[in-house]
């Protein structure tokens, strides 16, 4: 931190620093009528009716009421971690990680379940989270899911990674398999190499320009533009005819919604926007990226073979049986 004259600490930060990596001290608490610091470093993700957002190197925010602030200051950026291979992570783990990037607007927990839901806005955002183990038989469990997405009018999804145990018995009480997904893992550094990131504006706001090219702009409500903006660390492309999003989560990068239009395909837009958002998300310390492709999406799955990207795991969807 810096100081002033009279050794006072002195704020260098101002809202439009959104998006930098910063140093923040505030007060934590008063003890005896004598304040006690604590310091956060990490991206300034938000900044918003008084209250701003670090989030660390880890994936962890931390909400600091501005009149708690002391001092601040924008810091350089962590060193850029380049290598062959994505960080190690369990299926498991970067579920987690990709919960967090495509967060629902209410939760709720049962035991290592999460129960998630987003207005009906995409079945990721509307489905359960079985993470670990429900406290309860899973029969007992399922009839929970159910009952809990009918009383906001969902069907009930349960997203479960192909090899998880859970997968038998849900087999055994009718839930029926839907959508096999492919979640596939790269370094970033040789994506942010690839070509054409000049041509890519980066915003922390999504805009009218980005929504009118989002092909479910039909469906979008308040709900869904939470979802959108929510995460650790979001990041918004656009370049003329293509959009793209990117949550950057400590290690881990997600790229999402990586849409050209048709008139402006073949023209390496698509891997224009990647470049972009994987050049950013380097700038902020992550080393590996992931995304989210549906396993029959030929098309798509060609183009991130050639961007690097493998399979880390497979998960599907789950659907209770109706009646």
């Amino acid at each position: 931190m810096e100081f002033v004259s009279g050794g006072r600490l002195e704020l260098h930060l101002t809202p439009s620093d959104v998006g930098k990596r910063v140093s923040v001290r505030r007060i934590a608490e008063v003890v005896g009528g004598r304040p006690h610091f604590a310091d956060a470093v990490g991206v300034l993700t938000s900044w918003n009716d008084g209250v701003l957002v670090v989030t660390k190197r880890g994936g962890e925010s931390v909400r600091i009421v501005e009149s708690a602030v002391v001092a601040g200051k924008i810091v350089p950026d962590a060193p850029v971690r380049r290598g062959v291979r994505p960080p190690r992570a369990t299926a498991r783990e970067l579920q987690e990680v990709a919960s967090r990037g495509w967060p629902a607007t209410e939760t709720e927990r049962l035991g290592g379940w999460t129960l998630r839901a987003a207005g009906g806005f995409t079945r990721r955002a509307n489905s359960a989270l079985p993470l670990g183990d429900p406290g309860i038989p899973v029969s007992e469990a399922a009839g929970q899911v159910t009952r809990w997405y009918a009383a906001r009018s969902l069907p009930p999804y349960i997203q479960v990674v192909d090899e998880d145990p859970v997968v038998a018995e849900l087999d055994r009480l009718g839930w029926t398999a839907e959508a096999p997904t492919l979640i596939r893992t790269a370094p970033v550094q040789p994506v942010a190499d690839l070509p054409g990131a000049e041509r890519v504006s980066l915003s922390r706001e999504v805009d009218d320009a980005w929504l009118a090219r989002y092909h479910r702009t039909g469906a979008l409500g308040a709900q869904a533009l939470t979802v959108l903006a929510g995460g650790p660390s979001v990041w918004f492309a656009t370049a003329p005819g293509a959009i793209g999003r990117c949550v950057v989560d400590g290690p881990w990068a997600l790229f999402g919604v990586i849409e050209v239009d048709p008139a402006h395909r073949r023209q390496g837009l698509g891997t224009a926007v990647m470049a972009a958002l994987a050049r950013r998300a380097m700038e902020e310390g992550a080393s590996g990226a992931y995304l989210q492709v549906e396993a029959d999406n030929e098309g798509a799955r060609s183009m991130y073979d050639r961007m690097g990207f493998t399979t880390h795991h497979a998960y599907h969807y789950r659907r209770a049986p109706k009646g």
